[in-house]
């Protein structure tokens, strides 16, 4: 009886391997590639499927889904002979994966140095300026020879991407005093220009508070000319209203004459020949009010005689040179 169970319990044990062989489960966004005596018979995609235990094989289980690779720094020499280091990173996805499995034998391996062949052909054409404002170039240079070359491998390079470019030391600091040169060029110019700017306005805003002050001034001289002209006007009028007498005007007379000689600057000044006519006027004016003013009822002083009038003396100015 012992013989029967142990070939019994073989016998499951080999149905259970053979139903484990039969039943496959492929992910979703994978692929198997099935293989019968060695040879390709189909590929497998994602759910329950059935293939023949000890018959069917599995080659090769593939991810579908987009893949990213980045790429160690590679040393490459452009136009002008300088060595940069450019790091790459490829974004791609297996669309066959049968050609992925069978065309070649490791596409990872084959997409890096096709990458850095492809690279070294475009960086040698550019020199260093260039190659670091062209990445967008670069890319796209690289994306299209990438693309083409692995289309065969059952590979669809997406997207190509320059993570670093990396000149010499020696270029480096030469590049940095550059920048920093022209940084501080640029400041200079955009203080100046601030500074003439500032300038010109500050000229515009005192020729126009020049303007404006003279405008003022213009206006306040006209106003004081109009006031004194309507003073004297004033003035005027009422001496003709009031019809003054010769006796007021040459009081008038003598009240001016002090101020007439005051400064030390005022070393001519002219009497007018009207001004004796207007003392005589005055004393006839005095010496009647003479008696009155000195009481006790004193005779009045016997009149002179008369004497040849003569006329007050009158300061010419003497003829200017």
């Amino acid at each position: 009886m012992e013989p029967i169970i142990i070939v019994l319990i073989i016998l499951v044990v080999l149905v259970f391997i053979a139903l484990m062989k039969t039943v496959q489960v492929i992910p979703q966004a994978s692929a198997a590639i099935v293989e019968r005596f060695g040879r390709y018979t189909r590929t497998l995609n994602a759910g329950l499927n059935i293939v023949v235990p000890f018959i069917d094989s599995i080659r090769n289980r593939i991810d579908l889904r987009e893949q990213v690779v980045p790429f160690p720094p590679q040393p490459v020499i452009t136009q002008d002979n300088l060595v940069v280091n450019i790091d790459t990173v490829i974004y791609y996805q297996v669309t066959d994966a049968r050609a992925a499995t069978y065309e070649v034998a490791s596409y990872i391996q084959a997409i890096e140095q096709l990458t850095v062949t492809t690279l070294r052909n475009i960086i040698g054409g550019m020199d260093l300026e260039r190659t670091l404002t062209s990445r967008e170039e670069i890319n796209a240079a690289l994306r299209g020879v990438l693309d083409e070359a692995t289309g065969k491998w059952g590979i669809r390079v997406n997207r190509v991407e320059l993570k670093a470019i990396e000149p010499p030391t020696s270029i480096q600091d030469s590049m940095e005093k550059q920048m920093r040169a022209d940084r501080d060029k640029r400041a200079a110019i955009l203080t100046a220009e601030g500074i003439r700017q500032s300038q010109i306005l500050t000229a515009e805003g005192e020729k126009q508070s020049a303007i404006l002050r003279a405008e003022g001034e213009a206006k306040a001289a006209a106003l004081r000319a109009e006031g004194e002209a309507q003073a004297i006007r004033t003035v005027f009028e009422s001496i003709h209203a009031g019809d003054a007498d010769e006796k007021l005007l040459s009081y008038q007379y003598l009240q001016m004459l002090p101020k007439i000689a005051e400064g030390d600057a005022n070393k001519l000044w002219i009497v007018p020949s009207e001004i004796g006519d207007a003392l005589k006027g005055l004393s006839g004016a005095v010496g009647n009010f003479g008696p009155m003013a000195g009481g006790g009822g004193q005779a009045p002083a016997a009149p002179a005689t008369s004497a040849p009038k003569t006329p007050a003396p009158r300061r010419e100015q003497p003829p200017l040179d």
